[in-house]
């Protein structure tokens, strides 16, 4: 990775690996904590994974901003407004304390979404903006900075507000604003999250305040702590984590009512459903949009193939037969269930291969640090269930295997999951191959869907044939 990538700063940034063990990520009855049937036996589509925690190990995971191949899609809300795109950070004239906090990051060009971004964030008069940004292209530091030079020194009161769906995710966004604002002192930060108590009527004299929905609903209403009609910038991050958090949305809503007429809005979502695009319209007037688009481009540097089997044995007769024919850097396997990976790994491990497994039942600094070790080679092959089908970037990844195809909480083909599952390959602009075992008449449907969808051939592979594995693996 080049010196001058925003890659070198990513632990200081999205990835806080050194303040893990100071995250009380677990609650008493939190639904981190999986319940299993007695053999094991839930998917992780049927266990409906947080996706507050999923976001957070994908923050924790990241050693480097991701190289993200998307084209980015800006639609600007006046297609005559001289916004513009910059490659570098001079170009936005920030001041120079913030410049300086930029640089000491490690921070020396604007990421993709940063160069569309900043501009419209850093725009007079403001402007509003919804976009679409996953974990690890920088969108935290993007919208840090503009709360950051938004801020007047002079007045004494909370000038930006940003709220985040868990108290986790807030100390992360909170982390990047004391790094950033290292050199600008004077600006002051403030936690709206569950165990700060303050009193009734005390005013807060902080200008960002950081939190989550409900405490900050109870700061501006209840306490009246924040004045929330002298609030010039919104921020709502984890949009997508936020609608899937009961009680959230309306709260926010809520929040964004009581904002003044001429405050930003500044909606960020890692996904762009319907049902994030419905909030985001509620709560974002007249916005500039970002989107990116599908990564399905990526499928070109993939190839991919079948094996025709009878049974999970053959499954992993197989894969041994794969393994033993070609040079593998690292692997991922996906499985459907917990028990079929934890008998996977036993058999790989019998066999002598470093194997590390990650499923549901883990807290997410257990996966984290799981991660960690694949990624730094410890581990030659990852076996895991849905948990991990996205946010992982290994450039040694070069084979990933669905042992078994991935399926939604229905049994139907899950296109995108596909997609993200074999997408762990074939990255960085590298070639990747792509494994899929096939059991049955219905998996073979499965798989025929999977073609049509992506309209790329998907050849049968004969494992018994050691001479045509060495073939696929040139």
């Amino acid at each position: 990775m080049a010196t001058d990538s925003w890659a070198l700063a990513v632990d200081e940034q999205e990835s806080t690996t050194k303040t893990i063990g100071n995250l009380r990520i677990m609650e008493a009855g939190d639904a981190n904590l999986r319940q299993t049937d007695d053999d094991g036996n839930k998917s992780d589509e049927e266990e409906k994974e947080d996706r507050a925690t999923q976001s957070l190990l994908n923050k924790l995971i990241r050693s480097n901003v991701v190289n993200n191949t998307n084209q980015v899609e800006v639609l600007q809300r006046d297609p005559n407004s001289p916004l513009y795109s910059v490659k570098t950070f001079e170009e936005l004239r920030l001041k120079p304390q913030l410049l300086k906090g930029v640089y000491e990051m490690g921070f020396n060009r604007p990421s993709k979404i940063q160069e569309n971004a900043l501009p419209m964030m850093l725009a007079e008069p403001p402007q509003n903006l919804i976009a679409q940004s996953q974990s690890g292209t920088g969108k935290t530091a993007a919208f840090v900075l503009a709360m950051l030079s938004h801020v007047d020194l002079s007045l004494k009161w909370p000038q930006c507000l940003c709220i985040s769906p868990t108290y986790e995710l807030a100390l992360q966004t909170g982390k990047v604003i004391e790094q950033m604002g290292k050199f600008y002192p004077e600006v002051k930060l403030a936690y709206a999250v569950r165990g700060h108590k303050m009193e009734r009527g005390v005013k807060i004299k902080e200008q960002i305040v950081i939190g989550t929905p409900g405490t900050v609903l109870d700061w501006c209403v209840k306490l009246k702590l924040i004045d929330p009609k002298k609030i010039k910038v919104f921020v709502l991050d984890e949009a997508d984590v936020m609608i899937a958090t009961q009680g959230h949305q309306d709260q926010s809503i809520r929040i964004q009512r009581m904002l003044p007429k001429g405050c930003q809005m500044l909606l960020f979502s890692a996904t762009f459903e319907d049902s994030v695009w419905k909030f985001a319209e509620r709560v974002v007037p007249d916005p500039n949009i970002i989107k990116l688009k599908r990564e399905e481009e990526t499928l070109d540097t993939i190839k991919q193939y079948y094996v025709l089997c009878n049974s999970k044995e053959d499954k992993f007769t197989a894969l041994c037969n794969i393994y033993g024919a070609i040079t593998i850097a690292q692997a991922m396997i996906f499985c459907h269930t917990r028990k079929t990976a934890n008998w996977l790994a036993g058999q790989l491990s019998k066999e002598g291969h470093q194997v590390a497994l990650l499923s549901g039942e883990m807290v997410v600094e257990q996966r984290a640090a799981v991660i960690e070790r694949f990624r730094d080679g410890k581990e030659k092959v990852l076996i895991t269930t849905n948990v991990c089908a996205r946010g992982i970037d290994v450039e040694q990844v070069s084979v990933v295997i669905n042992f078994d195809l991935p399926l939604d909480k229905d049994g139907n083909p899950d296109n995108e999951t596909y997609l993200h599952r074999i997408g762990r390959t074939g990255r960085f602009g590298k070639r990747g191959l792509a494994v899929n075992m096939v059991d049955s008449q219905r998996s073979m449907e499965i798989l025929k869907t999977y073609e049509r969808h992506f309209n790329k051939k998907i050849g049968r592979l004969d494992t018994d044939d050691l001479d045509e594995i060495e073939k696929i693996a040139n």
